[in-house]
């Protein structure tokens, strides 16, 4: 019998898990989730760490921890070995899985310092250093699609490095990761890199688009605008899909593509339902598409596991839809440029949030004595 998650796999949807900690390592639960719930890769960010780390009823850091407060390492250093370890050791396991596929799945993700969002030298220095320190081909190297992050993603794919472009809210910025991931194509064709082995895909995020709209939808209050919510972070997603269908059918994208190049595949990221009166799957069974890349935390992976439906393709037969409910929505009021900035800098302000709070953990913990930690 075919479980949701191989029909979704079958459908051309890679699931990836937003999620990784040395316990599912080490434990061997990464390994069972690729065995079983088809997951094919990973997905990091800061808040995500902060958790694994954090976790005080998780004391599998705590070796690692103690030797490095022997050593006398800062809190940066500190993150930095815990971090990109666990990412090298995640590669490792996923390598069957990137060998398999020709590089385009297997793949685990890391993301460079949020204090850099809006550094794009910084941004290009760290990109390198995480790439190098890992040292796997299977890594993505994670840059937020911010002004400044724009042309450290083209400088960081010139280099050959592959990317995972985050924090994508507009289609207008989206439009603007595409130019940027081609222009990297194009210099690292001219560096005489081999654009086989570079990869790339765009994490479109999705429910908290639905939160902030739904918020701004209620205030409004009228029986027009209650009509209008929970419906635009998949209407969002699935203009994405239209404009990566439109603009990698276009010449230069072509001639890279040609020239060996992959094109950029769309990622769905934030597609843990925020609202509990809407089906837990809303996000993963509504945004099926060729091409494109899940990213789930384990209760939105565990549900679809075990309910979800999968019927084919949901996104290229809604796009006359979605374009409606976007007219529909700005004629009630709902300004979405504004929406897509807000939550561009709610999610660097959240990121940085949680990335200090990792630090001082981390220097709280290298401040303990070692024979504590242990």
């Amino acid at each position: 019998m075919t479980t949701p998650t191989q029909a979704l796999s079958d459908a051309g949807v890679s699931i990836w898990l937003d999620d990784l900690s040395r316990a599912r390592i080490d434990s061997g639960n990464l390994a069972e989730l690729i065995a079983t719930r088809n997951v094919s890769g990973v997905t990091t960010n800061p808040t995500i760490f902060q958790g694994a780390i954090g976790n005080t009823n998780d004391d599998s850091y705590a070796g690692r921890l103690a030797a490095l407060a022997q050593r006398g390492a800062s809190a940066d250093e500190a993150i930095f070995e815990l971090t990109t370890a666990d990412v090298r050791d995640a590669s490792d396991i996923f390598r069957p899985v990137y060998d398999a596929t020709g590089g385009v799945d297997g793949r685990v993700s890391i993301e460079v310092s949020p204090d850099l969002a809006h550094d794009t030298d910084g941004t290009i220095a760290e990109a390198k250093k995480l790439w190098a320190t890992v040292d796997r081909p299977n890594a993505l190297i994670k840059i937020p699609a911010t002004k400044a992050g724009l042309p450290a993603i083209t400088a960081v794919i010139a280099e050959g490095i592959s990317v995972n472009v985050t924090l994508i809210f507009s289609l207008e910025r989206y439009a603007e990761v595409i130019d940027a991931y081609l222009a990297g194509l194009a210099q690292a064709r001219a560096n005489g890199h081999d654009l086989s082995g570079i990869h790339s895909v765009a994490s479109f995020f999705v429910s908290r688009v639905d939160t902030e709209v739904d918020k701004r939808l209620s205030a409004i209050g009228a029986d027009a605008a209650e009509a209008l919510k929970s419906k635009a972070g998949v209407a969002n997603a699935r203009l994405a899909y239209e404009l990566f269908a439109q603009r990698f059918g276009q010449a230069d994208a072509h001639e890279l593509v040609a020239a060996g190049a992959h094109v950029q595949r769309p990622l769905w990221a934030s597609t843990g339902v925020k609202d509990p009166a809407l089906p837990d799957t809303l996000y993963v069974t509504e945004l099926v598409a060729p091409g494109t890349v899940n990213t789930m935390p384990e209760k939105t992976l565990e549900a679809t596991f075990d309910h979800g439906v999968v019927t084919g393709d949901t996104v290229t037969g809604g796009y006359a839809e979605a374009h409606r409910l976007f007219d529909q929505l700005a004629a009630v009021g709902i300004d979405i440029a504004d929406v897509t900035q807000v939550l561009e800098d709610e999610g660097v302000e959240k990121f940085i949030a949680s990335w200090h709070d990792l630090q001082n953990t981390v220097a709280a913990a290298l401040e303990s004595s070692p024979e504590i930690l242990r």
